[in-house]
C-alpha cells in the first residue's frame, strides 16, 4: 500500500473456500466485493468455521493431516495507478481455466487421456482450477527419474493421487506410473543393501584370514615349546658322533694292549 499514489482505490471481488474433501456441498465458501483504499486497505470475513469442526478427522476438512483452502481474487476496477495492472488471461481447456503457461501441459493430458475428467463432477471454477493445478504438479513429480524422487515424495504422491481420484479424475495410468516408481525405488534400495552386505562380508572374510594366520603362528610357537631338547639337529650328526666315539674306544683299547 505504501508504494501506491495518494487517493488510490481498488475494487475487488474475492472469495475464500475451506474445502470439504469428502463432499463439495459441505465446503464453506465466503464471497464478497469490496473497495479498498488507504483508509481501509484490508478486509476479511468473520470466523467461517469452528476449529473443532475443522479438526474433526471424520468431518472431511482435515484429511491426511491437510486442510485445503482456495482463494480467488478478481480486480474489478483500479483508481490511482500509473501503470495499469496486467490481468492474467486464463484459457478454457475442457472446462478448466488454466494459465497460458499451463496450456501445453493440460492439452497433452487430454490428448493422451481423453477420459481423464469424464467423471469429474465439481462445478465450482475455483476448485476445478485448484484440482487441475494439483494434478499437473503430481504428473510432473511422477515423471522424474527414480534417482531424483525420494521415498517421502512417493508416499506424498500416493496420498495426493488417492485424494484427487476421489473427486472424479480417472488416473489409472498415473497410478501405474506410481507403482512403477515404487518398484524401481525398491530395486534400487535392494541393490544398495546387497552392496553393503557384500562389503561387510569382504571385511569379515579379511578379518577371518588375519585371525587364521595369527592362529597358525600361535600353534607353531606352542609346538616348538613342547618339542624335546636335542643336541643333534639330524641323524647325520648323531652318526658322526658315534663314529668318533668308536674311534676313541678303539684307540684306547689299542693303547692298553
Amino acid at each position: 500500500c505504501e508504494s501506491l499514489p495518494s487517493g488510490w482505490k481498488r475494487h475487488a471481488k474475492f472469495s475464500l473456500t475451506i474445502v470439504n474433501q469428502l463432499s463439495e456441498e459441505l465446503s464453506q465458501l465466503q464471497e464478497t466485493q469490496q473497495w479498498f483504499d488507504q483508509n481501509a486497505p484490508g478486509w476479511g470475513f468473520p470466523p467461517m468455521l469452528n476449529l473443532k469442526d475443522v479438526s474433526d478427522k471424520y468431518g472431511g476438512f482435515l484429511v491426511n493431516d491437510e486442510v485445503m483452502v482456495v482463494v480467488a481474487v478478481d480486480v474489478l476496477e483500479v483508481v490511482g495507478s500509473l501503470d495499469a495492472p496486467k490481468k492474467s488471461e486464463s484459457m478454457d481447456i475442457k472446462g478448466f481455466q488454466v494459465l497460458p503457461s499451463q496450456v501445453k501441459s493440460v492439452n497433452r493430458l487430454f490428448e493422451r487421456h481423453p477420459d481423464i475428467a469424464s467423471k469429474f463432477s465439481i462445478k465450482n471454477q475455483s476448485l476445478k482450477t485448484a484440482y487441475m493445478n494439483v494434478l499437473l504438479c503430481l504428473n510432473e513429480t511422477l515423471h522424474q527419474s527414480p534417482k531424483e524422487i525420494s521415498e517421502d515424495d512417493l508416499s506424498d504422491a500416493k496420498t495426493t493421487l488417492a485424494y484427487i481420484k476421489n473427486v472424479g479424475f480417472k488416473l489409472d495410468w498415473l497410478e501405474n506410473k506410481l507403482d512403477e516408481l515404487f518398484e524401481k525405488k525398491k530395486e534400487e534400495a535392494d541393490k544398495i543393501r546387497m552392496q553393503k552386505i557384500e562389503e561387510e562380508f569382504k571385511d569379515l572374510k579379511q578379518k577371518c584370514t588375519n585371525l587364521e594366520a595369527l592362529l597358525k603362528k600361535e600353534k607353531t610357537g606352542v609346538l616348538a615349546a613342547k618339542a624335546p631338547f636335542s643336541f643333534f639337529n639330524n641323524d647325520d650328526d648323531l652318526k658322526w658322533i658315534l663314529q668318533v666315539v668308536m674311534c676313541i674306544v678303539i684307540i684306547m683299547l689299542s693303547m692298553s694292549i
